[in-house]
């Protein structure tokens, strides 16, 4: 039974623009999409990671004692590929030191321990007029920002607004599928954030020079399309545009296939055929931060999964660790059950002193019964059914790039097989009917054939 609001849609939203293959794994976003945005109190103490993008790591500019104030810059730029750091909290500075990662190997942070009498106000900041920046200068900005793909990618988002002299960019795409199941950040960032979102879209067509804009997200978020589509300029030049709900549609090469039927090329970029992308919540923070000079402090996080008792989408500074964030909201379990991300896509963590960092938008909590449910499955060799073959976005052949892997032939599964086209996405692993893991296959010959390349 269509709503009151499916109804006044129009009718080609059920006509939806797609890409080939995909899967349709069970959404589970129920829990938290009908949930406001909250502010999750500070932590004592925040972990900083120096590396939490692509790129270098940020150069530390304090000292052990020293005293910041929320909004401050704390670490600057190494170079082009590389972002600031800015206090999330007003505190002191009390180490700069290894701490443990999502990704596993400790990396160079530093440790704030925050005031907890203070208000916490952002008192770092001065107004500007962004209408007046040029090309250039929105480019400069945006990298003071310290924003990153807020997606999960954490890639530098001013390197994005320079793309290569022969590419011309025409078009600004604005990620908002949201298509990984459990999380809702972006969904709830484009209902209540919908003027922020707007506002660096035009900033990013500014700085690229770019003809229009397309926000695009599922058709299951019809409440943002209505959202946006009432903040929209009146010239036309930026329109919002749902996709057919189907995983992996927020990888963007899925994107521009469902909006504009433009193909990426392998290897190559999205302004190789004139587009760029990025994500809503990138989006909305360009939009919030410019006209204030202001820095990232802090990131819409989805908490979720029947392991946690309050779950919702909270307002959470950067550097929070994940163990003040489930005694916030009523956990109980052990670090293996925790999901940075989400099922698909993310990471288990092997510690709760892990922090939340730019690119984490979701902490997935699951209960031992889940886990248990997902380790009794055994895997069983290839039945050659060609399951993965039809989910696999890419059109890769993850049957013969798993029996690949099996035998280490790792060469040959990116030479005659494009292994670094597959983005692990997870589909194929999850149709498996033989349970074989083989994203887990594929990131590992990846990892090799990267070492292979250092050695050479």
């Amino acid at each position: 039974m269509f709503t009151k609001l499916q109804r006044t849609l129009d009718w080609r939203h059920w006509f939806l623009g797609t890409f080939p293959h995909g899967i349709h794994p069970a959404e589970n976003k129920h829990f938290t999409a009908g949930l406001p945005i909250q502010r999750l109190p500070f932590s004592k103490r925040l972990v900083l990671p120096l590396s939490q993008h692509a790129g270098k790591p940020s150069k530390p500019i304090v000292h052990p004692g020293q005293e910041v104030v929320r909004g401050e810059p704390i670490a600057l730029a190494d170079g082009f590929m590389s972002v600031p750091l800015h206090a999330p909290a007003t505190g002191v500075i009390r180490e700069i030191e290894l701490m443990p990662t999502a990704k596993g190997p400790r990396t160079l942070s530093i440790i704030l321990e925050v005031y907890p009498g203070d208000s916490q106000e952002v008192r770092y900041f001065k107004s500007r007029n962004v209408d007046e920046m040029s090309q250039q200068e929105i480019v400069k900005a945006v990298q003071e920002t310290g924003l990153v793909g807020l997606g999960g990618a954490a890639f530098p988002t001013h390197v994005k607004l320079t793309p290569p002299k022969d590419h011309k960019v025409h078009t600004v795409l604005i990620n908002g599928c949201e298509c990984e199941p459990f999380l809702t950040t972006d969904h709830r960032v484009m209902l209540e954030q919908a003027e922020d979102l707007v506002a660096g879209t035009r900033i990013f067509m500014k700085a690229l020079n770019a003809e229009r804009a397309i926000i695009g997200t599922e058709n299951n978020k019809l409440d943002a399309v209505e959202a946006i589509r009432a903040k929209l300029p009146k010239d036309g030049s930026i329109t919002v545009q749902a996709v057919k709900t189907k995983y992996p549609q927020g990888a963007e090469k899925m994107l521009a296939k469902a909006l504009m039927n433009l193909e990426i090329p392998s290897g190559g970029y999205p302004s190789s055929v004139g587009l760029a992308v990025f994500n809503v919540s990138s989006t909305a923070q360009v939009g919030a931060l410019l006209p204030v000079n202001g820095g990232v402090i802090e990131r819409v996080v989805t908490v979720t999964g029947p392991g946690i008792e309050k779950q919702g989408n909270y307002n959470v500074p950067i550097g929070t660790p994940i163990r003040f964030i489930l005694d916030q909201l009523g956990f109980r379990g052990s670090a293996q059950h925790i999901i940075l991300g989400g099922p698909m896509m993310g990471s288990c963590i092997s510690s709760l002193d892990v922090p939340i960092t730019k690119g984490c938008g979701g902490v997935l909590v699951l209960t031992e019964r889940d886990v248990q449910s997902e380790a009794s499955r055994t895997s069983h060799p290839c039945i050659s059914c060609g399951a993965c073959v039809e989910a696999c976005p890419m059109h890769l052949n993850p049957c013969q790039l798993g029996r690949l892997a099996y035998k280490s032939q790792y060469d040959e599964m990116q030479s005659s097989f494009h292994l670094n086209d597959c983005f692990e996405c997870g589909s194929c692993s999850y149709v498996c009917p033989s349970s074989i893991p083989l994203v887990q296959y594929f990131r590992i010959a990846k990892s090799a054939n990267r070492e292979k390349a250092k050695k050479s």
